[in-house]
């Protein structure tokens, strides 16, 4: 009798199974609180508070709780989902990644490097990484029908983006708010992070392309299977493009272009462009219109038109789940009264530490807190105003502590199951988690050895 294999549970089960031990943990780890001013932690004020351990019914309640919070990013989804369906109905997808594929004649390698830089500006400019979302069911067909697997189409969006993230230059999203709370300017640090930028994006490019060059030559060395997942395009049956596809294709590129340049805070960023400040409400409304005008440019029927975008919604509802349970990992660690708890640790640890030795352990400590807590925007509230005035004891400047906080946040949002990207990422890709993670660990290993070596750079240089 044949033994049964190991299967990597779904995602939902990941999260709901990381909710269970964060809800363990609040009966272990002691309460506690900073005092706050304008919802800011003050150092040194951290003292014991009565203890909130979390039960089965907090564990279930956490994961609508993390859906209400995140209902802007779920809603979003949802409307992509429903554009892109609309999209796909009128055949212009399939005709357009066709004559893409055949106009590149066998230079299909090359969507690599230029896609990966346009995702890494886009993540060290402004923080580009909700945002990708949209992108995924877009890019995944392309690299499908150009004879990759689905890994490659998400490591282009995920891995370009990310590596952009982890080295976010002028990111007011993730160094803009650190830098604040540390109390120095966006510039200051700008240059290592440039530096960090070129290395790190470089990196990421090689990996992904030496495993796609892997893929193309012998498909039996994909981590999933070549033509793995429904998103795949068949190039096969080619689709002509017609005028009126054409259209289509225009109206879809200038959507997409239209979100890029709306959530850009030009104004954060010292460029002279008018900013619109847009977020999901506007961008779901954005998606929302371009579905409709789609729907009207092919003519279909109001009652095609309502019904397709619906169905497109239906696609992504699983990835909005995941995006709203994992969210709850953070609720349950915030009614449990344990996330002062843990960062107080950290600061004891850091206390009287060398400015080498400091720094490392600074990069060490946020690498765990960014798994809880993989909001970047969140985390440099909750912890910066606390670890930036340890800096000055130990002679560290503020600017690294922020480089080292960035660069540990970014690094685990590639690979956490508590990141809603990745995880929404590999469900639209039809890749299990534990295959990502076989595929992906070796480049993460790399980028934080080499991210050590430039922040002891930075001390050097300091």
């Amino acid at each position: 009798m044949a033994k049964s294999k190991f299967r990597m549970p779904t995602a939902y089960t990941i999260l709901f199974l990381l909710l269970i031990l964060v809800a363990l943990a609040t009966w272990l780890i002691p309460a506690g609180a900073y005092d706050y001013v304008d919802g800011v932690p003050v150092a040194g004020t951290y003292h014991a508070v009565e203890q909130n351990p979390q039960g089965v019914g907090d564990i279930l309640l956490a994961a609508f709780s993390g859906f209400y919070d995140a209902v802007d990013v779920c809603i979003f989804i949802l409307m992509v989902g429903g554009f892109l369906g609309v999209v796909m109905k009128t055949g212009a997808i399939d005709a357009g990644v066709t004559g893409v594929i055949g106009g590149l004649g066998g230079r299909e390698k090359w969507l690599i490097p230029i896609l990966m830089v346009f995702f890494g500006l886009g993540g060290t400019t402004y923080g580009m990484w909700e945002e990708t979302m949209a992108f995924y069911p877009l890019l995944i067909p392309v690299f499908l029908a150009a004879g990759y697997d689905a890994v490659v189409g998400i490591s282009v969006i995920l891995l370009g983006a990310g590596a952009g993230v982890i080295c976010s230059t002028v990111n007011p999203f993730a160094t803009g708010i650190a830098a604040g709370f540390a109390g120095v300017s966006l510039g200051e640090g700008i240059l290592l992070r440039v530096i960090q930028l070129v290395v790190f994006e470089g990196a990421a490019i090689w990996f992904v392309m030496s495993y796609a060059a892997r893929v193309k030559r012998d498909p039996t060395r994909s981590v999933v299977g070549v033509g793995a997942g429904k998103l795949h395009v068949s190039a096969s049956e080619p689709l002509p493009l017609t005028g009126r596809r054409k259209v289509v294709l225009a109206v879809f590129a200038l959507v997409f272009l239209v979100m890029i340049y709306a959530v850009i805070p030009f104004d954060e960023m010292g460029l002279p462009l008018p900013a619109l400040g847009w977020w999901f409400p506007e961008l779901s409304a954005l998606f929302l219109v371009g579905g409709v005008i789609v729907g009207l440019i092919d003519r279909m029927e109001e009652s095609e038109i309502a019904d397709t975008f619906v169905a497109g919604c239906a696609d992504l509802l699983g990835v909005a789940l995941i995006i709203g349970i994992s969210r709850g990992i953070t609720v349950l660690m915030n009614q449990g009264r344990i996330t002062d708890t843990i960062l107080h640790w950290g600061e004891e640890a850091l206390t009287g530490a060398s400015p080498i030795v400091f720094i490392l352990l600074v990069y060490v400590l946020y690498l765990p807190l960014s798994l809880l807590i993989p909001s970047s925007s969140g985390l440099a509230t909750l912890s910066i105003p606390i670890i930036a005035p340890l800096g000055k004891f130990a002679g560290v400047s503020a600017a690294l502590v922020v480089t080292a906080f960035q660069s540990a946040s970014g690094l685990v949002n590639l690979i956490t199951p508590t990141a809603a990207v990745v995880m929404g990422a590999l469900a639209l890709g039809h890749v299990s988690y534990d295959r990502w993670f076989r595929y992906v660990w070796k480049l993460v290993a790399v980028l934080l050895g080499l991210t050590l070596l430039f922040l002891v750079a930075g001390i050097w240089l300091s």
